[in-house]
């Protein structure tokens, strides 16, 4: 075959950050937005990355189109698979992300030496194709990870959180400018690209007063796939990227002095990195929720003190009107219903934010939380009436405290 991939231009890089934009927002929309569930949603796309993964194994050539939706539905997929293990599971993300690094590590090892090369430049058979997937899946998973970590670590905003991928990613790019290796350049950038992508989607989707522009992750994933299409197009017409796709011998020569010293570089580029986030970490900061059942779900209060206090009357009264008939609807098997009516809750809630928040933090944090259990059991694929009803219950009595 042809080489089944992209030659790696600017446009690849670009695409690729759009594609990973898009894997953290439409993700998020589809989940959470439109009320269809974690399970639910990682189902759904696993099945239409299998279907879209036998398209892109059927072609003998790269075909931009196919190749590039492969890799927005894998990194879709990808992150999903992340949210289970921290949302479902409870998994903290370090772990998640020291999991997802070993299991990629597994992937190179058997992928080299079982064709001795890991330059995607010598995808021409279908064996390496199938090895090249499915280390970007676990990429995709691994930086989803990643990023999620550097949010709950530090508590930045997603705005500063771009700054350092977007900062490694350059030292890469240096790195390889002065002699590193330039498969092992290429998949550093690759994973990086990841936690670039996914905390610029955040920093568009997320509302203001959590540090993003309001945009919403449904106008996100929209804007970003016209410009995902909008560079197909371009690319598929001017073959901008299939300039020297013809097979090539797979070189394999010894590291040279300059890729040794280099690699002291990058280990130099990582101590740097991990002492920054460690200096993050140390300074006083409110954690920031990397997913929908963030740390304000162990949030408790001083004995006596009332969740609902510092908090207009009218406006909790409306928030136990939702969940009263939310619990009606749940108790009479109206799972649909339940669901649109509990979504009119967390709109209110996130719009009301800014005011609640300031006035009583702790309080506010124990009512999130309950709130996240809340959705978390209205909106789980296999919905237990008995979990959502004890979620229901234990939030209007928060409400009424």
């Amino acid at each position: 075959m042809s080489s089944k991939v992209p030659q790696i231009t600017i446009w690849f890089w670009i695409i690729k950050v759009l594609c990973t934009t898009v894997g953290e927002s439409f993700a998020d929309w589809i989940n959470v937005t439109l009320g269809v569930g974690l399970e639910a949603t990682s189902v759904i796309f696993t099945v239409v990355l299998a279907a879209v993964l036998t398209w892109q194994l059927a072609q003998r050539r790269y075909v931009p189109l196919v190749y590039w939706l492969t890799v927005v539905v894998v990194s879709v997929t990808g992150t999903l698979y992340t949210d289970i293990l921290t949302d479902d599971l409870g998994v903290p993300l370090a772990v998640s992300a020291a999991v997802f690094a070993g299991l990629l590590a597994v992937v190179f090892a058997v992928w080299w030496l079982s064709q001795r090369t890991l330059s995607i430049h010598s995808i021409t058979t279908t064996r390496r194709e199938l090895y090249y997937w499915l280390a970007i899946l676990v990429t995709f998973a691994l930086g989803t990870a990643a990023g999620d970590g550097i949010l709950e670590l530090t508590g930045w905003s997603p705005g500063v959180s771009v700054l350092l991928p977007a900062g490694l990613i350059a030292a890469v790019f240096v790195g390889w400018r002065l002699g590193a290796n330039a498969v092992l350049s290429f998949w550093l950038a690759y994973v990086l690209t990841r936690p670039l992508g996914a905390n610029l989607g955040d920093w568009l989707g997320f509302d203001p007063s959590e540090g993003g522009l309001g945009l919403g992750v449904g106008w996100t994933s929209v804007i970003f796939l016209i410009a995902i299409l909008g560079t197909v197009v371009f690319l598929t017409v001017t073959r901008a990227d299939q300039a020297k796709l013809a097979p090539t011998p797979d070189p394999r020569p010894k590291a040279t002095r300059r890729e040794r010293w280099m690699l002291a570089y990058f280990a130099i580029v990582g101590v740097v990195a991990v002492a920054v986030l460690s200096w993050a970490h140390a300074q006083p900061h409110t954690t920031a929720a990397a997913s929908e059942e963030g740390p304000s779900t162990h949030a408790t209060l001083a004995p006596g003190q009332s969740a609902t206090a510092s908090f207009p009357a009218s406006t909790v009264a409306g928030y136990r009107n939702i969940v009263q008939e939310t619990l009606s609807m749940v108790r009479s098997n109206d799972q649909a219903g339940a669901k649109t009516r509990i979504t009119d809750l967390e709109t209110a809630w996130d719009q009301d934010q800014p005011t609640l928040e300031p006035r009583d933090a702790a309080a506010w944090a124990v009512i999130d939380g309950r709130i996240d259990a809340v959705l978390k059991a209205v909106r789980a694929s296999a919905p237990d009436p008995t979990a959502e009803t004890d979620a229901l219950q234990t939030l209007m009595n928060t409400l009424s405290s």
